[in-house]
């Protein structure tokens, strides 16, 4: 039997890739689902739930692959489990500012954080772990700063949105990285270390009467329910890709969420375009072309070494 060869469609990086635009395809429509959402369920109980079902998800996933005992040693690991809680707070509060956003229209300031995101990684690989930064890496991020310092000069506008959400995901990202433990593993002890505070918050609004789960009907309690699957499933379909995949080409499809949000802000959402929005859209954009084209130049210069190697 013939061996497949690196050009079959079965291959790694064909896999990979497909695995991971789904991921960034998945999270991408994220905005779209919790509009599906009845708008009397607050975005309060919505994080709630995604972090309640997001745990005992993965809880189900890690007890029937029988790696227990990785979570276990989390828990008795004193200093990984304090950064995982720094961890956990970051993620929530990302979560809860996103779908914040979606809910009370501010779906195209959202998307501003997560095109900014990959720039605030690269400065904060310089500030924090001392990584040297290339020419063109040090023009696209002073672009995107000029772009943020001119919408709060200029028109007294700060995106506070798009900034706590790049700064969340940036230095979540950061604290993930420097920590030995993998990414299902790491995502379950975040969220059962939330779950308390979603079940907390769950009483008080039984309490009060403003719950919505197993009250207003089947439909909300699925998409509720859903808000968990639909955190799993692209957090899977990443880590395949990135596991198959140079980080240079995830570097560059990650832009397919944002652009999303954004189209979806724009064309389905209606939400209004200000001037300080587009002046400070197009310095983000300009900066991500220049930082797309680094990374390019990176890339094949490594690959050309390598073959002359």
């Amino acid at each position: 039997m013939t061996p497949r060869s690196s050009s079959s469609p079965f291959s790694q990086p064909t896999l990979g890739l497909g695995a991971a635009v789904a991921a960034f395809l998945t999270w991408g429509v994220l905005p779209l689902y919790f509009h599906l959402i009845d708008l009397s369920v607050s975005p309060w109980e919505i994080l709630a739930h995604r972090i309640l079902w997001t745990a005992a998800l993965l809880g189900i996933a890690v007890v029937l692959l029988r790696r227990t005992d990785r979570v276990v040693a989390v828990f008795v690991d004193r200093r990984l489990l304090s950064m995982l809680v720094l961890s956990a707070a970051l993620v929530a509060t990302n979560w809860g500012t996103f779908i914040w956003a979606v809910v009370n229209d501010h779906v195209i300031e959202a998307s501003l954080g997560y095109y900014i995101n990959p720039l605030l990684n690269v400065a904060l690989g310089f500030v924090v772990l001392g990584e040297r930064l290339r020419r063109l890496q040090w023009v696209a991020v002073a672009v995107a700063a000029a772009g943020v310092v001119f919408s709060v000069v200029a028109y007294g506008q700060v995106p506070w949105i798009g900034l706590i959400l790049a700064g969340c995901f940036g230095f979540y990202g950061l604290i993930r990285k420097r920590l030995s433990v993998d990414s299902v593993t790491g995502l379950l002890v975040e969220t059962l270390l939330l779950s308390p505070l979603a079940l907390v918050w769950l009483g008080w609004l039984y309490a009060h009467g403003e719950a919505a789960f197993g009250i207003d009907g089947a439909r909300t309690d699925a998409l509720l329910f859903g808000a968990g699957v639909l955190t799993i499933v692209p957090f899977t379909l990443f880590a395949a890709g990135a596991r198959r995949l140079p980080l240079a080409t995830i570097g560059i499809i990650q832009y397919i969420t944002p652009t999303l949000h954004f189209l979806t802000g724009v064309v389905l959402f209606h939400e209004p375009l200000t001037t300080a929005d587009i002046t400070t859209f197009a310095c983000i954009w300009l900066a991500l072309s220049i930082y797309t084209v680094d990374i390019v130049r990176a890339q094949w210069g490594a690959w050309t070494m390598a073959r002359a190697g």
